[in-house]
Formats: structure tokens, sequence, C-alpha cells
């Protein structure tokens, strides 16, 4: 049996959620599936201390804003599930739990959505499926000798899961910073291999820098337009932590606590890691390009004339001796490889002419060059925070709008 429906939203985080709300709004007929339950990835893969690197007042999505008693605390990852779940039944959202999208194909006038129980057929479908797909491991993975157990974010819970032993984190973003931490208070020998990365401070001039980044309007800035999708995402990724009191997490800070500072890494050959040999060009990167983002802070403050004194940061400085370009893991007694290098995508189930040759979607801003076919929860999809939770809203009301247009459906929420 085939069901008819306007639009198939694909994922029910906070991307499908919110766009979801947006179109129940304007009377859009919808539905939502997801392959677990809401929340799916929040709830099932990401590691049980998780909190979010936003203050609790920015967890703000279409119609819901935080009315808890800690906003400027930060959610942990089961919190967030249980704010999830209350918004979608907020509106009563439309979501079917525990339905496997199996293809999306092209159908006349839309598309056939098959599923692990019925297919339907839709005049738009919306992949809200974000950016996490699967984590992103180098070719070289497999060049690993066997007996180095290899872990991702996917997978790991707590530092119970990792075998006794040293342990490489590869990559240095807040995850891996983060991540290096957990696991050496957990009593293990760390090494953090990394690439450059921005180290700010969590709290600047007074107030927590996320505060900071909304109020200059540098979370919502709005991708070029003239720039590719494919060109506009490669940004520096922050190195932060969301905590209670709230700290700092970057390379000086893991220093001081005995964290191993290595270079990029840059391939496996038996027992060793080949490292760029370039740390300190990396950290002197990272702190240009966060020195940049505080002065435009600071010119943002005199341009307002908000009283915030500067205030004497008293972090740990970075140091970079002279860095190795190999790292033999017997001899440092490594037994697991910890990735920490992001995620990518994954479209297997997309039976359309859809897709970049580097496996992404052909779009701009949401609106695919499938006609019918939109996204949500891309990075820097429409603007700098598309992966946030504040910022898929003002995402999910611009492509509302593209859907609605799609349709022909006149628009109850004026633009």
């Amino acid at each position: 049996m085939t069901e008819f429906v306007d639009v198939v939203i694909i994922g029910a985080g906070q991307a499908g959620l919110a766009i979801s709300h947006c179109l129940a709004a304007e009377g859009v007929d919808h539905i939502i599936l997801e392959k677990g339950a809401i929340a799916n990835r929040w709830r099932a893969e990401r590691w049980a201390s998780l909190r979010l690197l936003t203050p609790n007042w920015m967890t703000r999505l279409p119609g819901c804003s935080y009315e808890g008693d800690d906003p400027n605390g930060f959610m942990m990852k089961d919190e967030l599930v249980g704010y999830l779940g209350r918004y979608a039944r907020s509106f009563d959202a439309p979501v079917r739990e525990y339905t496997q999208v199996t293809s999306v194909s092209a159908a006349a006038n839309g598309f056939f959505v098959s599923t692990s129980g019925v297919t339907l057929r839709a005049r738009a479908v919306v992949i809200a499926t974000g950016a996490c797909d699967r984590p992103k491991l180098p070719s070289w993975a497999a060049d690993l000798p066997a007996q180095i157990a290899q872990v991702t974010t996917e997978t790991y819970n707590h530092p119970g899961d990792i075998a006794t032993g040293g342990v490489l984190v590869i990559g240095g973003s807040a995850t891996g910073v983060q991540i290096a931490e957990e696991l050496h208070h957990a009593g293990r020998e760390v090494t953090l291999a990394t690439g450059s990365h921005v180290p700010l401070p969590r709290t600047y001039r007074g107030r927590d820098i996320m505060e900071w980044m909304d109020a200059a309007g540098i979370l919502s800035e709005r991708r070029d337009p003239a720039i590719s999708p494919t060109g506009a995402t490669p940004q520096s990724s922050l190195q932060l932590v969301g905590s209670a009191p709230p700290r700092n997490v970057g390379f000086g800070d893991l220093q001081s606590l005995g964290v191993q500072i290595a270079g990029r890494a840059m391939g496996a050959t038996s027992d060793e890691i080949a490292l760029s040999g370039t740390l300190a060009t990396e950290m002197a990167r990272g702190s240009r390009r966060r020195d940049r983002l505080l002065s435009r802070i600071d010119r943002f403050i005199d341009a307002a004339g908000l009283n915030a004194p500067h205030t004497v940061a008293r972090t740990p400085r970075a140091r970079a001796s002279v860095a190795p370009r190999r790292l033999n893991l017997r001899a440092a007694g490594i037994r697991t490889v910890f990735w920490a290098t992001g995620f990518g995508r994954d479209y297997t189930w997309l039976r359309l002419n859809a897709l970049t040759a580097q496996g992404e979607l052909k779009q701009a801003g949401g609106v695919c060059e499938a006609a019918g076919l939109f996204a949500m929860g891309l990075p820097f999809m429409r603007r700098r925070n598309s992966t946030f939770i504040d910022g898929v809203g003002a995402d999910a009301s611009d492509v509302t709008r593209q859907i609605c247009a799609h349709l022909g459906h006149a628009r109850r929420v004026a633009a």
C-alpha cells in the first residue's frame, strides 16, 4: 500500500522537528520518519558526560525557548533528549519512530519514499539527517596494527569502554580535547594528535563567549551565496567545553594536566604514526584566528558602548616544543586510537542524481538541485550556526518558505 503526503521529513532531531513546527504553522501536510526514537543520535550515539557547547538560554527552537532555572548552565545530552521530546509533544509533531528509510527515488511530480514498513509518495522531501551520519576516518586507519583498538565517538560512552593502556586521540576540536581530558582524569596516559583549532576562552570580558558571538551577529552570519556550499563549510573548529563551573580546555590546559600534544597525524606504518612536525605552526595559526575573533568582539563592544572591562585571562600557555615526525605506538604504550576526526554524510539510500562527486548533496541554502528535495542541519548551510540547535530555527523558516513555493501552497505566516 502507498500513502500520499505532501512532505516527508527524514530525521527527528532538532532540524527535523524545527521544520516540522514551521510546516505545521503553515498548514502543510507532512510526516517525520525517524529510524529510532526522537533525538536518536543524541540518545544513542553520544558519550555519557557530553554537555552542549552553548548555554541553556541558547537552546531555542521555533515556538520554544528554554524556561528552566539555569539559563547559563549547559545541558547534558540526556537533558537535551528530554527537551526535544517535550518539544515534539508541544505541537503534536507527526513523528513515526523506528521507521527506517530504505530508499528515496523519483516519481511523477515527486518522490517515492520506501521504509521498513510502508511506501510513501510525497511531493517534497526534506533530508534532516544532519551532518553526523558516520565517523570520518582516513583511509590509512586500516594500516594500524590489528592489536590497536580503534574507537569513535559513535560507540564511545565512558572511559570504561577503553582498554587499559595509553590512548592516542586524533583530532583536536571540541570533541577531541574533551575526550582527551576525560580519559586523562580516568587515569589513562593520553597523547593528542592535532591540527589547527581555535582555543577560545569560555568567558571573555565578563560574559560567556557564545553570548558575545550571538550578540555580535557572528553565529547568525549568512553564508555568502557567491561561495559554493562545499567552499563555505570548512571552518576552524572551536575548542570549548560546557561545564559547571565554566572552564577552558585548550592545548595549554591539557598540557598542564599531563596530556602530550603532538602534531597532525598523517598516516600509519606498522607500529608508527607519521606526524606533520608542524605543531608550533598549527598552534600559532589557531591563536591568530582566536585573536581575530576576539578583536571582532572588542569592536562590537566598543561600537555598542557596552561596559565590559578587559580581564586578564589566567590560562596556561600552550607549549610547542620540537615536534616529532613519528610516534611509535608500542614504545609509547598506546593500545587505543580514538578517532575524533569528525563525521561525514551517508546518502546511500538516496536513489537520485542529487550528490556531488564527494558524496555531498547538491544544494544551496537547503534547496537541492533535484526539484522538491530540501535539506536541513548541514554545516554553514545558510548561516554559521546552521548545525546549532539555536540556528536551525531560522533555517527552518527560510526552507519552509521555499517548500511552500514549490508546493504552490498559500502561506499563513507572514514572511
